[in-house]
């Protein structure tokens, strides 16, 4: 496994870092107290092909392998502070766009990935239920079949961008006697009859990505709306975790190597007693402490990349990663407000967002518990 980049990846780094920086995530500060998506933000993203990295040109994506792919999004989060936009932006490509990609129709890819790509629509992922905790497949939302299609009822919980969605990709149940082998996945018209999606809850990090429920209420969804077969959906909920698990977090490793970046910067400039604080053993080991936990998640994120550009399984990889960029990046963050003492406590100059933002890491998308239990379930002992 080689980690060396070719200039092109090179080439392909720098000009996302330029973008990102160029504007695009101006009025952060305020826009973090109010809970407001960048929509132009993501409108320039989409125009970009960042929407569409390693999806098939037949579709409206570039067809770049999984590696260059998370190298981009490692970049945009580099470049770009929005920890909540850079996380919108993988969201809908490992838990939408995947799945469909994967396991859809030619008709069902044709119909909905280029307008994603595009950002003419915004997808999110309903699976979370209030009663589902850590055991993902313990649903209640049902499906029932009717002429022509399916009725869900039922409510999706915590999923993220639903405020804001124009697209669901919903998990329910067409025989619940069968557990986790009755789950069915439906792609769903977020603005259909009988849907209530939640207002945006507040949070505490993230703020920019908009948190909130799905209701719904014997909302019709056409049979050719079904993802997959009758009773696929565990099957591919679990493929799609494979790629969301793995790389949702792409974009925070590149928040990662900013935060050290600005800490070195403050470090040298800053002056006690008449010294700049770099100088001391205490303020250095907490960088060099930054630097390996940095390195480490980009081992993590790389190598499950390349496993899975050789099309090997990489289920233990994406969970390595998954807990190891999520604990790393708490940890950095910590260590970046207290390298910036006082002022680094203060919101206005932005250093304690990225500790608000990395603390949903070791919850979201399966806490850092859970990670642990599925390495453990695979490990041959």
């Amino acid at each position: 496994m080689e980690f060396g980049w070719t200039p092109e990846q090179q080439r392909l780094w720098a000009e996302t870092v330029a973008f990102a920086q160029d504007g695009l995530c101006r009025d952060l500060h305020a826009r973090d107290a109010s809970g407001t998506f960048a929509s132009d933000a993501w409108a320039r993203i989409a125009a970009r092909g960042l929407l569409g990295l390693y999806v098939p040109k037949t579709y409206g994506g570039s067809e770049l392998d999984i590696v260059t792919s998370v190298r981009m999004l490692e970049a945009l989060g580099y470049g770009c502070p929005d920890n909540g936009l850079t996380l919108a932006v993988n969201g809908q490509m490992w838990a939408v766009q995947e799945p469909i990609l994967r396991f859809g129709t030619d008709e069902q890819k044709k119909r909905y990935l280029p307008p994603l790509l595009k950002g003419e629509m915004i997808g999110a992922h309903g699976m979370t239920e209030r009663d589902s905790g850590s055991n993902a497949f313990n649903l209640s939302t049902e499906a029932r079949r009717t002429d022509g299609g399916y009725l869900l009822k039922g409510e999706k919980v915590y999923v993220g961008m639903a405020p804001r969605a124009d697209l669901l990709l919903v998990f329910a149940t067409t025989k619940p006697s069968a557990g986790r082998w009755g789950l069915t996945t439906f792609i769903v018209d977020a603005r259909a009859p009988n849907i209530t999606l939640g207002a945006p809850e507040g949070k505490m990090g993230l703020r920019t990505n908009p948190l909130g429920a799905i209701h719904l209420d014997n909302v019709f969804v056409p049979e050719a709306d079904r993802l997959g077969p009758e009773g696929a959906g565990a099957s591919i909920f679990n493929h799609s975790m494979q790629y969301e698990r793995g790389f949702i977090f792409a974009s925070h490793v590149g928040s990662m190597a900013r935060q050290l970046d600005q800490a070195i910067r403050f470090v040298k400039a800053r002056q006690v007693g008449g010294q700049p604080i770099n100088r001391f053993q205490s303020v250095t080991n907490r960088l060099a402490d930054m630097k390996v936990r940095l390195e480490t998640a980009r081992y993590f994120l790389y190598r499950t990349a390349w496993r899975i550009d050789q099309g090997e399984d990489a289920t233990q990889d994406a969970a390595m990663a998954k807990l190891v960029i999520a604990e790393n990046f708490l940890r950095n963050s910590e260590d970046a407000v207290r390298l910036h003492g006082a002022v680094g406590y203060l919101s206005e100059y932005e250093v304690e967002r990225d500790l608000r933002d990395s603390m949903g890491g070791v919850i979201y998308s399966g806490t850092s518990d859970i990670q642990r239990n599925l390495i453990a379930a695979l490990l041959e002992a």
